[in-house]
């Protein structure tokens, strides 16, 4: 059920001692091909955490022969020492796999990192924990491995999807810090099926764009975000290019699910639907706008279906709209019709956990969805001592 249901990939989750709490913190995900093709797609904050750096520079070549990844520390803003720890991690696991098998350079090593920003990791603890991890290493360590990435996750996320003879699988982390751009988050994904790079990153791309990146549940950017899908090619199957897409989507879209039922603080699951723009990005400003007012936030926390906060933040974008066309529903009650009071407000069950917002621009045929949660006390306590 998870990254080592296709064929071809092993994966252990051990403690090396970066976390205080004595819990799992390294893994490594390794693929025994035979094909080693991989693709990536990273954050778009713009300060960059080092293992981020070196991973880009990897995927260029389109080959990965293995993922180390921890938690316990983010490896962001730490300078060119950091930049250097990352490539000794890296060098460190491409030498624990050669000696076991094949010849393995560095060039063919992504590396990804969670955790606090700004402290460098301590290398005498996480070299010795890359080394176990290998030495681990199973068909059986998928849970293991989506265990040793977890921050302030509560729970691991896997999820596993098989499509006439192969297989996808994923594991991915992240509680906070979710916002477009991907999320405070790292995933791993694979597939046994036999792809080329410039196939896997035309599927991962589009994946990406309507499930990772529709994720905003604090509006938060990560420096560390990275999402990294390898094949295998065991299974000997070349799928086709728009139905693995479509299943790649399907797994992505399950850890997404999974990440904002995880959510810190979070006790509502709250889907933004815009239905009626004028193009897509309208549809996802407006349903980004909405996803990130904290008024709206707080009040469906407090099962308050207080609507005008809802056109306050669409009236805050550029989308095409007019203020006397929008409509509003909240679960289903259409509280605001023609930019007016609609139905009472009183009919809105804001009891349940999952709660739908739609908002209709009556601009347009397009739409989108955008992920969200509420805002609790029990975030603000959670974030307000993070480094302490």
């Amino acid at each position: 059920m998870s990254v080592t249901a296709p064929l071809g990939f092993r994966a252990a989750g051990v403690t090396a001692g970066l976390k205080p709490s004595g819990q799992p913190d390294v893994a490594v995900v390794l693929n025994d091909g035979p094909s080693r093709s991989a693709a990536a797609v990273f954050t778009t904050n713009r300060v960059q955490a080092a293992p981020v750096t070196w991973t880009r520079q990897v995927v260029t070549g389109g080959l990965v022969r293995a993922v180390v990844l921890n938690s316990g520390g983010a490896n962001a803003c730490t300078g060119p020492a950091g930049f250097q720890d990352t490539h000794a991690t890296a060098e460190h696991l491409a030498a624990a796999i050669g000696a076991v098998s094949d010849e393995v350079g560095a060039g063919e090593i992504a590396v990804c990192s969670t955790g606090l920003i700004g402290e460098r990791l301590p290398m005498d603890k996480l070299l010795p924990g890359v080394s176990a991890a290998v030495a681990e290493a199973s068909r059986g360590g998928g849970l293991a491995a989506a265990d040793a990435i977890r921050t302030t996750d509560t729970v691991v996320k896997i999820a596993f999807r098989r499509v006439d003879g192969y297989s996808i699988g994923g594991m991915a982390k992240g509680a906070g810090m979710l916002a477009p751009g991907l999320a405070t988050m790292l995933c791993v994904l694979t597939t046994d099926a036999d792809l080329e790079p410039a196939q896997l990153d035309a599927a991962l791309r589009t994946a990406t764009a309507t499930t990772f990146d529709r994720l905003d549940t604090d509006g938060c950017m990560s420096t560390n975000d990275t999402v990294l899908l390898m094949a295998s090619g065991a299974a000997g199957v070349k799928p086709d290019k728009t139905e693995f897409t479509l299943a790649l989507t399907e797994v992505c879209a399950d850890l997404v699910r999974q990440l904002q039922l995880d959510a810190e603080g979070a006790n509502k699951m709250i889907t933004i639907e815009v239905v009626g723009a004028a193009s897509e990005a309208d549809a996802v400003t407006a349903g980004r706008a909405v996803a990130r007012n904290n008024l709206l936030k707080c009040a469906i926390g407090g099962e308050d279906p207080n609507w005008g906060r809802v056109l306050s933040a669409v009236g805050t974008t550029d989308a095409v709209f007019q203020p006397d066309r929008l409509n509003v529903a909240i679960n289903g009650i259409w509280v605001c019709r023609h930019g007016a009071p609609g139905d009472e407000r009183a009919k809105v069950d804001l009891r349940p956990k999952d709660v739908t917002i739609t908002v209709d621009l009556s601009a347009g045929p397009h739409s989108a969805i955008i992920l969200t949660t509420d805002l609790t006390a029990a975030y603000v306590h959670e974030n307000s001592a993070y480094s302490t």
